[in-house]
């Protein structure tokens, strides 16, 4: 199934709005873009695959502005839809959210399947703290 084509447009140039939005930091701006381009999404919203790379980008915002409650909520609900289980951005997000949380069992867990994916490199603009925690744990040497 696929969305309408007009709606689709739509809801990518609110997206991209958001997205430039985002990347200069004014994540305030960037996440009622984003939250609108959600809301387009048709019924049941975690059917669509358009939901998980709005839902990432609200996530995203969320974590860059330490609002861990929300981007957690957000996570919960962006696992269940489609292709976002194995997408290692996304695992290294809810990781980082969950480290942040207190919940370091579900943090290892998730910041784990985001190294296996894509090695260190996927935590090269992350802060330092996620990847010493993760080598601790899981027992990576000299990486």
């Amino acid at each position: 199934m696929e969305l309408d084509d007009n709606l689709l447009e739509k809801i990518k140039s609110l997206c991209l709005l958001g997205d430039e939005l985002s990347d200069g930091g004014d994540y305030k701006n960037a996440l009622p873009l984003y939250r609108e381009a959600f809301e387009l999404v048709p019924n049941p919203k975690y059917d669509w695959e358009t939901s998980t790379w709005i839902l990432t980008a609200i996530l995203d915002v969320y974590f860059l502005s330490e609002e861990y409650e929300a981007a957690w909520e957000v996570a919960d609900y962006l696992t269940h839809c489609p292709n976002a289980i194995g997408n290692p951005f996304i695992h290294m997000r809810i990781g980082q959210v969950a480290f942040e949380r207190g919940d370091l069992k579900r943090s290892v867990d998730e910041l784990t399947r985001a190294y296996m994916s894509e090695g260190l490199d996927i935590f090269s603009e992350e802060n330092d703290k996620y990847i010493v925690f993760l080598k601790d744990q899981i027992g990576i040497k000299n990486a």
